[in-house]
């Protein structure tokens, strides 16, 4: 009797390990924002839901006020100006904001507002961008950043939003 017990005990562990291991992880990704002189002044964690892609950024020891917050094309952030991150994200050929009739960039994403402390966050969901394959993929050849701007993005002119220079830039890893 013993015996057939421990039979199926190990019968039904052994099967919830299996159903565990059936279940996939969601994909997931992150990246370190730095300023121009290398210092830590953010994380985003990224993770691919039924809804999109969940991005959530905290920033810290960013300048107060409200900042622009882009994905761009190319994951380099090579200071102090990091025109090494390219373009907005654009796999779609729109233009830029969510207030323009053509927009937005897959990359366009909210504002990022910071308090006198330095730290500010979002928490957002998209559905224009991937870290599964195919064209608005995160992980194409050249990868993507995540890049934080001086000034706040006007959600409607093309390029850039007028959101000013790059101050911060965190090149999204898996």
């Amino acid at each position: 009797m013993r015996r057939l017990l421990l039979v199926g005990a190990a019968v039904l562990l052994l099967g919830g390990c299996a159903g565990m291991m059936a279940e996939k992880e969601p994909l997931s990704a992150e990246a370190t924002l730095k300023d121009k002189d290398g210092k830590d002044v953010g994380r985003a964690t990224l993770i691919e839901t039924a809804e999109g892609v969940r991005i959530a950024v905290t920033g810290y020891r960013l300048p107060r006020g409200t900042h622009g917050l882009h994905i761009h094309a190319v994951g380099a952030c090579q200071p102090p100006d990091f025109t090494s991150a390219g373009a907005h994200f654009n796999p779609g050929g729109k233009k830029h904001g969510k207030m323009n009739p053509e927009g937005p960039h897959a990359g366009d994403l909210p504002n990022l507002v910071a308090a006198a402390s330095g730290e500010g966050g979002i928490d957002i969901t998209t559905k224009l961008v991937t870290l599964g394959p195919g064209p608005s993929s995160l992980f194409g050849d050249k990868g993507t950043s995540l890049v934080v701007h001086a000034a706040a993005d006007d959600d409607k002119t093309d390029p850039t939003g007028n959101s000013g220079s790059r101050i911060a830039c965190g090149v999204i890893t898996k």
